[in-house]
This record gives structure tokens, sequence and C-alpha cells, in this order.
């Protein structure tokens, strides 16, 4: 099996990358207290997804995933954008960055917004691979569902016509931004395990 270190220590999306690429080795930067928090300074996702899987691989020495998601309202210029997670303030809530968007779009009548994510594999030797999902929706005008994290209860999907706060994480795993980008970078996965079997299998043989 790969094994991929995740650069980040959020336990929530750790677990959504797993139940979404179920057969390869992830861990959490938890398993790796030497690495510091990453800083999220770029100005935008595909700067800070580069940025954090890059530092991650060049400290561990092992192939690193990154991530980074943000919502973009149509109404308020496509923000939060790349401070999504920050929206209310520096280690804020999810409860707390969901009340500002809700304010901000209170008797909006333009409410489409989508998800984007731009996912990041580097490695040492390796070009760094990027690859992006989009998922489109639009704000409710009231937190709706228990499931999920972020912006999940606010936010309603196109299509099934519910939060992802209400779609069982089956479902929301199947459509998903994240889901998205993560597929696409599925098949590169898939490429590179190949490779490194046929090296691994060659210096077998040389040795």
């Amino acid at each position: 099996m790969m094994e991929i270190v995740l650069a980040t220590r959020n336990s929530d999306k750790v677990r959504e990358i797993r139940r979404i690429l179920p057969g390869v080795g992830f861990h959490s930067l938890k398993n790796f207290p030497q690495v510091p928090e990453i800083e999220e300074n770029g100005e935008t996702l595909e700067e800070n997804a580069i940025h954090k899987a890059q530092e991650v691989a060049v400290r561990t020495g092992k192939l690193a995933l990154a991530d980074d998601s943000g919502l973009e309202v149509e109404a308020l210029g496509g923000r939060p954008g790349v401070r999504s997670s920050r929206f209310a303030g520096e280690g804020v809530s999810y409860e707390e960055n969901n009340k500002k968007l809700l304010m901000l779009m209170s008797g909006e009548r333009r409410r489409g917004a989508r998800f984007r994510c731009v996912v990041a594999l580097a490695g040492p030797g390796m070009e760094t691979i990027v690859r992006e999902g989009v998922c489109r929706g639009r704000i409710a005008r009231s937190p709706c569902g228990k499931r999920g994290f972020g912006y999940d209860p606010v936010f309603i999907v196109s299509g099934p016509g519910k939060t992802f706060a209400e779609l069982p994480a089956s479902v929301k795993n199947d459509i998903s931004h994240r889901a998205r980008a993560l597929r696409k970078l599925g098949r590169d996965l898939s490429r590179i395990e190949r490779k490194l079997k046929t090296v691994s299998r060659k210096d077998k043989k040389d040795s």
C-alpha cells in the first residue's frame, strides 16, 4: 500500500480523505510532531496547497499530500475564498464562520456559491502534481444538518438540494469538491505506485 503523509492535523479532513481514497495508507501530521504547523499565507488556494505539500515532503522525506479548500460566494465577490477557515478571524470555530457568512448574506437574493478544492502531491525527486475539484450550490438561509464540518451546514448542493451536513458521508464523498479533486489525483497515484513497484523490482534484481 502506498504511504502518504497528509499535511494536516485536522482529524475531520483526515477522516474524509481516507474515506475518499481507501486504498492509500494516509498518515496524519499528528504522527510527525517534529513538523511544525505550516502557515497558509498564500494568496490563492493553489499557492497554499503546493507550499504545504512541498514543506511536509522536505521535512519528512516522504510523499506528502496537501489540500486547500474555499467557499466562493457570488454575492460576496468570491469571498471568503482562500480565507474560508479564518473568515471570522484567526482561530475561530466553524460556527463563528457560518454566523458571519449568514449575517453578510441576510436579505441577499443572489445565493449562488461554489466550493473549490485544490490538492497537491509532492515528494523527493518528483514534480509537484496539482489537481482541482469544484462543487456548485447555493447558500442556505439558516444552518441545516448535523454531519460534516466547516460550511457544510449552510451549503446546499446543486442536485440533491440538501446541505452537505444533511447528506450521508457516502453521498458527500462522491460529489464533494474534495472528492472530485482527489479522484483526479487518484489516477496519478496509480501511475506513481506502478512506477515505484517497477523501480523496487529492478533494485531487487540488481542487488
